[in-house]
């Protein structure tokens, strides 16, 4: 089983809040999740998406209270060797936040914090990986976003941990560069340097894919939640808002454009002013020409109807003709 579980993949994403009943109706409205209670704690519950459970939701444990983490995000990265994955951490810098954890029929993980303190988790599952490879589909984590305080040596350490690529990187001007990074040659996520004026230590940021980002940000101000920036439109015609939920977890909400119909609709607009002219002349021309026509019938008329009480007259002999011609007379 352990051969077959990839390595670096998103896989499982949990929410640990301070009020997990209020953060359970805030975001099945401005997401549109599902939740499916778990069989052995119907106290946790899991996030689903086309009723795929895609992530966790669970109380913010008193030990983690006790060291001051507020509610947050946990994205757990896949590994077929925890163990290995843990240890190779801790040599690259990495600091524990947990010891081994071992769930029955779920699988063993721990949960740290990278050299420059951002936290995360390495999961090994006891079945089936959840997830998948490929881009990310509405409901789901689309992109993963770490604000640290050295982004070349960050993407060292987790390329080094779970054998991510570097997909492009961008130069942001006074805000720095944009490494952007993937699996399997798809970008699901950046990492950069965060400003001054950012007080939050290195983190990371989870983006949930929407239908509509506006709408979504909309309805989280509406339910208590904070915009914290945005909207922004990266590269490509997609829309993001970078938000807070009322509890005080951040989180982001992205819509991805549809290339297709974005440029059909400068074809359609053109070609309508075009095509309706030319038909409304034909109509025009048509309609003109049939009064012209009727006009015309009707003055000729009297000339037609005379014409034919004179074709009596004019024809009188023409049977006589015919007859002799049949029977010979003129030959």
């Amino acid at each position: 089983m352990a051969g077959t579980i990839p390595l670096g993949r998103f896989c499982w994403h949990e929410l640990l809040t301070t009020d997990t009943d209020a953060a359970a109706a805030f975001y099945t409205k401005v997401v549109g999740w599902g939740l499916i209670p778990w069989e052995q704690d119907p106290s946790y519950r899991m996030w689903s998406a086309d009723g795929v459970p895609i992530g966790g939701l669970m109380a913010l444990p008193d030990d983690a209270k006790r060291m001051g983490a507020p509610p947050h995000w946990l994205w757990y990265g896949s590994t077929p060797n925890v163990d290995d994955t843990v240890a190779h951490a801790y040599r690259l810098g990495a600091k524990p936040l947990s010891g081994m954890i071992d769930v029955p029929n779920v699988g063993r993980m721990a949960v740290m914090s990278d050299p420059q303190g951002a936290v995360f988790a390495a999961y090994q599952p006891a079945g089936e990986t959840s997830g998948h490879d490929g881009k990310p589909r509405v409901g789901e984590f689309s992109w993963h976003e770490l604000a640290t305080t050295d982004w070349k040596a960050a993407f060292d350490f987790y390329r080094a941990l779970f054998g991510w690529e570097k997909t492009d990187v961008m130069d942001m001007g006074p805000g720095g560069m944009y490494l952007m990074f993937g699996r399997l040659g798809v970008t699901l996520g950046g990492i950069y340097n965060k400003p001054p004026e950012m007080p939050a230590p290195p983190h990371w940021l989870c983006y949930a894919r929407v239908p509509d980002a506006d709408k979504a940000a909309a309805l989280a101000t509406k339910l208590g939640g904070k915009i914290l920036n945005g909207p922004m439109d990266p590269p490509g015609g997609d829309r993001i808002y970078q938000c807070m939920d009322p509890q005080g977890a951040a989180f982001a909400v992205h819509a991805v454009a549809v290339a297709a119909v974005v440029a059909a609709r400068p074809a359609k607009r053109a070609a309508k002013p075009k095509a309706a002219p030319a038909k409304k002349t034909t109509k025009k021309k048509t309609k003109s020409a049939k009064k012209k026509t009727a006009r015309k019938q009707a003055k000729r008329k009297p000339a037609r109807r005379a014409a034919k009480t004179r074709k009596p007259l004019r024809s009188k002999k023409k049977p006589a003709k015919r007859t002799a011609r049949r029977k010979g007379r003129l030959r």
